[in-house]
């Protein structure tokens, strides 16, 4: 297989993974179930997570099935690679742990990036369109931490900042201590 179609089979698996958690997350905040984009998502979702809702029930608002799906369409990835010899199959075990690591990863991202939008937007001050309300959903439990204890700045608030900040240090220095407990696993 060319290095082509492993990127576009990497790129399929990373979105949908992505919009696996972002299930996750709709349902641990208690997003509304009606907004679009919403809709869209649980369907999009409910082919790999409504089977495996029979074998791992939510706990509270904890969607373990959608977890699970998510970290299994990584692993799927490094299976795949390791059937084409890329990786040896003897650890492929291991790389259950990169899947959740990235899975990590990309909610740190979400974070970060869902963020920016939510300043954006405070800023040019439209409408509310049904994707930032969904950002906003499930961005403002995080934000509120910080809401909490950072007070604005006249009408300037600086929440975000300190927030973003966070996750720039979790990004720059406990990723790497992580990664460091996986890579000998990869051996």
């Amino acid at each position: 297989m060319n290095e082509t179609v492993i990127f576009i089979v990497k790129a399929i698996t990373d979105i949908y993974a992505t919009v696996l958690l972002i299930r996750l997350l709709l349902q641990l905040v208690g997003a509304n179930v009606y907004n679009p984009i919403s809709q869209s998502i649980l369907k999009v979702c409910a082919p790999v997570v409504n089977p495996l809702h029979r074998v791992l029930p939510a706990v509270g608002r904890f969607n373990t099935a959608a977890l699970v799906a998510a970290i299994l369409v990584k692993w799927c990835f490094y299976v795949l690679l390791a059937t084409l010899g890329a990786i040896p199959f003897a650890v492929i075990f291991a790389y259950l742990a990169v899947a959740a690591f990235d899975l990590f990863r990309v909610l740190i991202e979400i974070y970060f990036w869902g963020i920016f939008i939510l300043v954006i937007f405070s800023w040019v001050g439209t409408t509310p369109h049904p994707a930032v309300v969904l950002v906003s959903q499930i961005i403002e439990p995080y934000l509120g931490l910080f809401r909490k204890h950072i007070p604005p700045i006249g009408m300037i608030d600086i929440s975000p900042m300190a927030a973003i900040f966070t996750l720039m240090i979790i990004r720059a220095q406990l990723l790497p201590i992580i990664a460091g407990f996986i890579r000998p696993l990869l051996s």
